[in-house]
């Protein structure tokens, strides 16, 4: 049994902008269940505090760092038996919104105090100094907003083991030198091989320098970050660890992402009545005001419309789609130039294109279920979850070998696709490449065997946290050995 600090600048349902949000509610609670005594570290966001009161909260620490009086608060990961600790301080709990930017979209000014005095809470409780009568053996601490965590642990001898997980390298969480000697971190930090990046000072070097091992979301995503095309300027760093740097792929929510209970689809299907799955479709046709035919196959995408998420691709093959005999499903909200442009396809094509903008969580859920074919052609991706919830719903990827796609999903000749073809898979990030795998996914299509083969493959997959939870055990015990 192992004590956790989880430390996360967000944490589903308290607070989300991405998958960092699942991972640090899913994670947690799978090494709960493994008997490790796990606590998540999270900023007292206002959303957060108010959705903790419900839940029920109280104040068990008050600290005084760097001249900042911050109350510890402590309530529960709602549906879970996780506990989880608020770091309040004004510049969190008095601001209403995104936890990172401003209602302009800009970064709040500020964010370089609000998480250096987030890593100095860390640090305290991970010390003992919190008046919380608990020390961690580990601390888990995931992307940039708590990459100083590390760097101010390596300050003493007696210290927790760390981890420091990326979840996606391109935020590095970069200030100036003045910022660096603003909030007084040691001298010899401001160096190459530390916190100094061309200049800058970067927030996640100090995860990448000092934490005792160094994970990513995916076996690929850890190979590629170590290249100059998906370092962003960091991959020196990341060869120089090699040897302590593990890719474990994330996992997903086999309960709310399970077809065969899900209370957001139409008809609910598992893998033996895979058959069933047709009728999510007419539905969805129908919910549309598409043509109704259980015939054309349906193509789904949800997700950001913005450059890392390959929607040039399908925009720039678009005319050469829509010669097919199939029907386009699009949920997300992002670049306004994209928004724009899909929009018009959709009046422009109203029997065979519908575009929905925004998120809504029984949408995705439906079009999971409804869709057969899922296009997922990221330019990079560190894993990806739309992948695995597709795989799961019988709704077979196409997706460019990058990252956490390249691991999960695996394209097969027709006449042997074995127990491992699940999907369609293309190699350069290119409109033509990404039209060529979906002829091949058409082609499937018209193919009931082969296209039943490969959905049973995909909905035969184990993605659950269990795997990761397992993994990470593993690590925290070579660390703490």
């Amino acid at each position: 049994m192992k004590k956790i600090l989880f430390a996360t600048s967000e944490a589903h349902p308290l607070i989300k902008t991405g998958g960092l949000a699942d991972v640090a509610s899913s994670l947690p609670r799978a090494l709960l269940k493994r008997g490790h005594d796990v606590k998540i570290l999270l900023p007292a966001y206002a959303s957060v505090v108010a959705k903790a009161n419900e839940a029920g909260v109280k104040k068990v620490a008050e600290l005084s760092l760097s001249g900042q009086t911050i109350n510890l608060l402590q309530t529960r990961l709602p549906g879970s038996r996780v506990t989880v600790i608020l770091v309040d301080i004004p510049q969190f709990s008095e601001r209403e919104g995104n936890p990172y930017c401003g209602p302009d979209g800009s970064d709040w000014s500020d964010n370089h105090w609000r998480f250096f005095v987030f890593a100095k809470a860390a640090e305290a409780i991970a010390l003992n100094q919190a008046n919380l009568d608990w020390q961690p053996d580990i601390v888990h601490c995931n992307d940039w907003q708590t990459g100083l965590i590390p760097a101010l642990l390596a300050q003493h001898e007696q210290k927790p083991a760390s981890v420091f997980t990326i979840h996606n390298l391109a935020y590095r969480g970069l200030f100036s030198y003045q910022i660096f000697a603003e909030l007084g971190l040691p001298n010899d930090y401001w160096h190459h091989e530390k916190l100094e990046f061309y200049g800058q000072m970067s927030f996640i070097k100090g995860g990448l320098a000092f934490a005792n091992a160094i994970t990513t979301v995916s076996q690929s995503y850890a190979n590629e970050i170590q290249t100059p095309e998906f370092g962003c300027g960091l991959d020196g760093v990341l060869r120089a660890r090699r040897d302590d740097l593990s890719g474990v792929l994330n996992g997903i929510n086999m309960d709310e992402w399970n077809p065969g209970a899900d209370k957001l689809i139409a008809h609910n299907y598992n893998r033996r009545t895979v058959n069933q799955k047709i009728k999510n479709k007419t539905a969805l046709q129908e919910q549309l005001g598409l043509p109704v035919n259980e015939a054309i196959p349906m193509l789904g995408f949800i997700g950001r419309l913005v450059d890392q998420k390959g929607i040039d691709l399908i925009l720039n093959q678009m005319n050469q789609l829509l010669t097919h005999d199939c029907q386009i499903v699009i949920l997300g909200s992002g670049f306004a130039s994209y928004e724009q442009a899909l929009k018009n396809l959709a009046q422009q094509h109203p029997k065979k294109v519908s575009v929905t903008l925004g998120y809504n969580e029984a949408f995705a859920h439906q079009i999971e279920a409804g869709a057969d074919i899922f296009l997922m052609p990221s330019v990079f991706e560190p894993c990806g979850l739309n992948q695995m919830y597709s795989l799961r719903y019988g709704t077979l990827p196409v997706v460019n070998a990058v990252g956490g796609l390249r691991d999960t999903v695996f394209e097969k000749p027709f006449d042997d696709i074995g127990s491992d073809g699940n999907g369609f898979v293309f190699h350069e990030a290119t409109a033509e490449d990404l039209h060529a795998a979906i002829k091949r996914a058409l082609a499937a299509y018209q193919q009931p065997e082969v296209w039943k083969q490969l959905q049973q493959n995909a909905m035969s997959q184990d993605f659950s946290w269990e795997k990761s939870a397992e993994r990470y055990e593993e690590i925290y015990s070579a660390i703490t050995a």
